[in-house]
Parts: structure tokens; C-alpha cells; sequence
């Protein structure tokens, strides 16, 4: 069996395969159930809510473009939507699936997954991937070393930054 995104390419049922169109237009194969965790491919492809017209469904033969979604970004997200449409594996194991996925990722690279999962309307992978910000943000002890772990330019003037500190006195109570 070959192996696409660390996940078997072939599946034991039968499954229809999509083809996504990256930013750059490059073209993705992915099983539909993969494809169809993305609220936004299922509605791009016009996929019924009714059971009755599903069996009269058909798959699009054409590429389904996702303008903001750029390829190296879509092939993890696709790794991401296999394993949890393959994989019948116990919460824990996909929790450490999970936390593997997000950790070896870079800032960037992190970044723009939560873009294109809030775009492609996947919550599980949004939900995962803010949550490793939100961790990432509680590892920081004050307002600079978040500035230097996520390299934002502290734009105020002492002035603001004084008054703004006033204003908020009770979130430090």
C-alpha cells in the first residue's frame, strides 16, 4: 500500500477522490471523507444536507480551487484530515498524533494552517492549532518575552503603555 501525507493512499472502502487546486494551482488528491471534514469543500461542491440526494451526488470532475490555501500548507492540512478519517485509534494515541502534528511545526508554518483551517471551516484542526498558540503564549511570563517569542514590534509610546496598564490595574489583581 503506498503511503501520501504519512497515511495509507488507499483505503479499505470506497470512497470518491476529490481534487483540491492549491493557491499556486497546484492539484491535491484527497478521499472525500478527508475532504468533506472542510465545511467550505462541502459546500463548494455543492454536497447535500439530504440523505435521499446524496446517492445522486457526484463528485465534481474538476479541480476545487482554494485561492488562499498555498500547497505545502494544503498537503499538511490533508495529512492532518487522513489521519483522523483513517486512523480508528483510541483518544489518547490521537492526542499524541495531535500533539506531534503541531509541535513540529514552526510559527510560520503553524500560523498559516489556523488561517487556512478557519478558511476550509475544519474546527478540530483551528481548535488544535490555537490551542498550541494559547500554550505557547502561557509558556511567557510578560507582555515582552510574548513580543520576542512571536517577534511583534511594541508599537506604543511609554506614555500609552503606562495608560493602557492603568486602565487594566484589575487584570493583575
Amino acid at each position: 500500500m503506498s503511503m501520501e501525507n504519512g497515511c495509507p493512499a488507499e483505503q479499505q472502502y470506497n470512497d470518491n477522490i476529490l481534487i483540491l487546486s492549491s493557491k499556486d494551482e497546484t492539484e491535491h488528491k484527497v478521499n472525500q471523507s478527508s475532504a468533506f471534514m472542510s465545511n467550505t469543500i462541502k459546500a463548494l461542491v455543492s454536497y447535500p444536507d439530504n440523505e435521499d440526494e446524496i446517492e445522486d451526488w457526484e463528485p465534481p470532475s474538476i479541480p476545487i480551487p482554494l485561492p488562499p490555501v498555498e500547497s505545502s500548507i494544503l498537503k499538511l492540512v490533508i495529512k492532518y484530515c487522513d489521519y483522523h478519517t483513517i486512523n480508528n485509534t483510541d483518544t489518547q494515541e490521537k492526542d499524541k498524533w495531535n500533539h506531534t502534528f503541531v509541535t513540529d511545526m514552526d510559527d510560520n508554518t503553524l500560523f498559516n494552517i489556523i488561517l487556512a483551517a478557519n478558511y476550509l471551516d475544519i474546527k478540530s484542526l483551528l481548535d488544535l492549532c490555537c490551542k498550541q498558540v494559547a500554550n505557547y503564549i502561557k509558556e511567557c511570563k510578560t507582555p515582552q518575552e510574548i513580543r520576542r517569542r512571536f517577534n511583534i514590534k511594541n508599537d506604543f509610546t511609554p506614555e500609552e503603555e503606562e495608560e493602557i496598564r492603568k486602565e487594566n490595574a484589575w487584570c493583575e489583581e
